[in-house]
């Protein structure tokens, strides 16, 4: 089997489906659970950090692991940097046979932080019997010294190793999601997937094919060149809970932009239209063709209100939120508390708007659970369960099936098409 701890709602087991595979993921959080059940997800509600592993010896082929990166998360307290030495040691212990995880759980800072040490309990156990025969892990970008401790104890068991930093985006990915990046395989030479795309398309040269330029939220989203955008409608909550009726505000003028045909996204820089990347067999069959795939001349921006506003998505409620155009990928979905909302904000094009048109700026529209698992390379329809906080919190915890893809497809002996993964339907 393919053991996935703290398996989440599904993005490497949305990646395993498409490749042909089936995991077994070990997973707490109640609407995850929920979460992966509607997807069709084998799972066993446990907490990791007690489960047994007695059941997977003998038994396990790959081993997967994204420990929970609330307290090493930008987004958090970060006490997980504090802890760290602690995180270490239990490593250290564990990959010694050495349980000494309730002494060291006592000191830390924030409980969460030693969940980073529990994959080396499980791969210490497997080990005895030569197993797992690869691994593939995923965290935040602190935790790469930690993955580099892992890397050496692997290496010690015969295993290859690659640490490093990836981009999400190099991969197709509509977010520049950077993420700290283990695989280890005892039957092949651990390296990472090629790039597929590059903020600047690359032509191809005698070295190989070139890359396309990054993914937009446009295009994710059917929001690009000659598409319309069709936003959907908040209907359950936002990411606290409770109801949210209706609005008669932004995203109604944006359903009104669209349905008139004047709102069309612009590229930041220049007048360039979006010309989306050429599709395969696979994503014609799930999604069907979409008309012209370039437009003739500038796109025009909208000007449903006095002025003229470009559409921006803005992904925290903090003051050094990234914000970015929809011609561009989007910065790292994180969410979590109230905070941490991500919105769709109106940006003037051009001259700063005076005093009357910027009256007349379209108010936020927070982003729905449907576009934010798009952006994370979950289909459309992806069953996300819970309200819109416990839907936002998967998605914001979840790794890109896309990325998860190329990571996996290697170690499986398969041939990655990343037209079979779904986006916007």
């Amino acid at each position: 089997m393919i053991l996935d701890l703290f398996a989440g709602p599904g993005g490497w087991s949305s990646a395993l489906g498409v490749l042909g595979v089936r995991d077994v993921g070990l997973e707490w959080d109640e609407w995850a659970c929920k979460t992966r059940a509607a997807a069709g997800q084998l799972t066993i509600r446990a907490d990791v950090a007690r489960y047994p592993v007695g059941p997977f010896v003998g038994r396990t082929r790959g081993l997967i692991a994204s420990p929970p990166c609330q307290a090493w998360s930008m987004a958090g307290k970060r006490l997980g940097l504090v802890d760290q030495p602690l995180v270490h040691a239990a490593v250290e212990d564990l990959a010694a046979g050495r349980d000494t995880r309730e002494r060291l759980l006592a000191a830390c800072r924030d409980e969460r932080s030693l969940l980073a040490a529990e994959p080396m309990r499980y791969l210490h156990a497997l080990h005895q019997v030569g197993e797992p025969e690869w691994v593939a892990m995923e965290e935040v970008p602190d935790v790469l010294p930690l993955w580099r401790q892992y890397a050496a104890v692997l290496r010690s068991w015969g295993f290859s190793v690659w640490t490093g930093i990836l981009n999400a985006a190099d991969y197709g990915v509509p977010q520049t999601r950077r993420r700290a990046i283990l695989l280890a395989s005892r039957v092949r030479t651990a390296q990472p997937p090629s790039p597929t795309h590059a903020k600047v398309a690359e032509p191809d040269s005698l070295f190989g094919p070139g890359r396309a330029r990054w993914v937009s939220m446009a295009e994710a989203l059917g929001w690009g060149a000659t598409l319309r955008p069709v936003p959907t409608v908040c209907a359950g909550g936002g990411p606290g809970g409770g109801p949210e009726p209706f609005p008669s505000g932004s995203r109604q003028t944006l359903v009104n932009a669209r349905d008139r045909g004047d709102w069309l996204p612009q590229h930041p820089a220049a007048h360039v239209v979006l010309e989306p990347h050429a599709r395969g067999a696979g994503w014609t069959a799930r999604h069907g063709t979409r008309g012209a795939s370039r437009a003739d001349g500038p796109a025009p921006t909208f000007t449903g209100h006095a002025g003229s506003w470009r559409w921006s998505l803005r992904s925290n409620s903090q003051t050094n939120a990234t914000i970015r155009s929809l011609c561009e990928p989007a910065g790292t979905l994180f969410f979590g508390h109230r905070a941490n909302e991500c919105t769709w904000i109106a940006e003037p094009v051009g001259p700063q708007p005076g005093a009357a048109e910027d009256q007349a700026r379209p108010d936020p529209i927070r982003i729905t659970a449907r576009e934010a698992g798009v952006l994370q390379t979950f289909p459309a329809d992806y069953p996300w369960a819970g309200n819109k906080g416990q839907q936002f919190s998967q998605i914001g915890n979840a790794v890109p099936p896309l990325l998860a893809g190329h990571l996996l497809a290697p170690h499986l002996g398969v041939h990655l098409n990343p037209d079979d993964f779904a986006l916007a339907a």
